[in-house]
């Protein structure tokens, strides 16, 4: 349940905003009272998803979150309409999609493109936003996946690059404990998103039976996990990985 209070006068960042885990996160921020600024490539899923949103808490960005120059410019504006940023959710990530293979028949530049847009992307806007963080405190929190520690075959750029973003979670909290700021990743398993509608049914059955909670979860899991690790109730949670999977794995 939603507190209406929770984030007020708190500014949140997000990447990957306008659609599925991103579009559930922001909708759970501006309820909790949260200025809210997202960047997404596909800006149709604005309209879409944040039809709703209050004007004057919300800021909508199109560009390409691997563009360095482009998460900048995001930063920017983000200060410039809402102020310093409190709450950054690095969110944007994901795998080779269609271009995925087995390792042995992969290719070096799905590799990078894997990398660049789950592990480099978090950290270039991490680097935007902490220097401001050391001098006044804050909440980060990356996006994983249980692909990281499960290790599904077909997905190893993507499982290196997310559990690339638990080490970088893990060394970035130690930093930044000091300066009250906390770092913590989620690491979602079989979520309701875009991509579950390439799955045919059959693999959607063996997901199911794969999860011990026996059902796939909504984006809207995801978006309380964070929202719980983004508020005051999370103030001594730091450096830690929240698997949202349902039990597939368990540390």
């Amino acid at each position: 349940m939603s507190n209406p209070q929770r984030f007020t006068g708190k500014t949140v960042a997000i990447t990957g905003a306008a659609h599925g885990i991103g579009a559930a996160t922001t909708r759970r921020f501006l309820a909790e009272g949260a200025r809210v600024a997202v960047i997404d490539r596909e800006t149709d899923g604005f309209s879409a998803n944040l039809a709703d949103a209050p004007a004057d808490k919300l800021m909508t960005m199109a560009g390409n979150c691997t563009d360095a120059d482009v998460l900048a410019e995001f930063h920017s504006r983000t200060v410039a309409a809402f102020g310093p940023v409190d709450v950054l959710f690095n969110n944007v990530g994901q795998s080779g999609r269609e271009r995925a293979a087995p390792f042995h028949e992969s290719h070096e530049e799905v590799w990078r493109f894997v990398l660049e847009v789950s592990l480099f992307t978090t950290m270039r806007m991490s680097r935007l936003v902490v220097p401001t963080m050391r001098e006044r405190g804050g909440r980060i929190i990356n996006m994983s996946s249980d692909a990281a520690l499960v290790g599904d075959a077909g997905l190893t750029d993507y499982a290196a690059a997310k559990l690339g973003v638990v080490g970088f979670t893990r060394a970035l909290a130690r930093e930044l404990a000091p300066h009250g700021v906390t770092v913590n990743a989620v690491a979602p398993g079989a979520i309701r998103t875009r991509a579950h509608d390439r799955l045919t049914p059959a693999v959607l059955e063996r997901i199911k039976a794969t999860t011990p909670a026996g059902f796939i979860a909504e984006p809207e899991d995801v978006a309380g996990c964070v929202a719980f690790l983004a508020s005051e109730d999370a103030c001594y949670v730091t450096g830690q990985t929240l698997l949202i999977d349902g039990g597939r794995w368990m540390i």
